[in-house]
C-alpha cells in the first residue's frame, strides 16, 4: 500500500511564501503522476496542481503564476513552492499520487493532510 507523506505547511502573512513537500513510499504500484489538492474550511476538496510522468503541469487557475510544482519521479517526491500566498489559499493540503491524475479524476492515494493558514 502507497503511504504518502507530507511536511511543512503552517502559519504565513498574506504575500509570504511556504514549502509543501510529498514523498512516497511503498510505490510497488508504479507512481507516475503526484499532486496536491486543498479543502479550504467549510468547501470541497479542489485540485491544486498535478504533474504526470512526462513532466506535463496542471495548475488551478487561481494558482497559477504563484505555484510552481516540482517532482522527482525517482525519489518519489512532489514538491509545492507557494508565493504570494492569500487569505483564501487557507485551506488543509493533500498530497494526492497514483499512476495516473486527471483535471476530473484524482489518484488513489492521498496524504494524511498539512495545514496552510494565511493571515491577512
Amino acid at each position: 500500500q502507497v503511504q504518502l507523506v507530507e511536511s511543512g505547511g503552517g502559519l504565513v502573512q498574506a504575500g509570504g511564501s511556504l514549502t509543501l513537500d510529498c514523498a512516497a513510499y511503498n510505490r510497488a504500484v508504479g507512481i507516475n503522476a503526484m499532486g496536491w489538492y486543498r479543502q479550504p474550511p467549510g468547501k470541497q476538496r479542489e485540485l491544486v496542481a498535478f504533474v504526470v510522468g512526462s513532466g506535463r503541469t496542471t495548475y488551478a487557475d487561481a494558482v497559477k503564476g504563484r505555484f510552481t510544482i516540482s517532482r522527482d519521479l525517482n525519489k518519489g517526491t512532489v514538491t509545492l513552492q507557494m508565493n504570494n500566498l492569500k487569505p483564501e489559499d487557507t485551506a488543509v493540503y493533500y498530497c494526492n499520487a497514483d499512476r495516473w491524475i486527471s483535471k476530473e479524476v484524482p489518484g488513489a492515494y492521498w496524504g494524511q493532510g498539512t495545514q496552510v493558514t494565511v493571515s491577512s
